[in-house]
């Protein structure tokens, strides 16, 4: 059983290769953001900050982590 456990493990893990965010903000904030479609800055300025705040992973911390990369890309929220 190990056997087959560990490569569903693999196809998971390896199948997605996105590193949108990767190093800004945490692994559960991301996989949000990656069920939500939102890939990019752009996408994600389609959204207003308490839209994101509603996703799984998202607290003050993430929040201000995410806001400070968009501020450096001249990216913000949605009014």
């Amino acid at each position: 059983m190990a056997k087959c456990l560990s490569s569903i493990c693999a196809v998971n893990h390896v199948a997605k290769n996105n590193n949108f965010l990767y190093g800004i903000i945490a692994v559960p904030a991301r996989r949000a953001l990656e069920r939500e479609k939102i890939d990019s800055l752009e996408k994600l300025s389609d959204y207003s900050e308490q839209e994101i705040m509603k996703l799984h992973g998202f607290g003050r911390n993430t929040m201000q982590k995410l806001k400070n990369h968009m501020e450096k890309h001249q990216v913000s929220f949605k009014g």
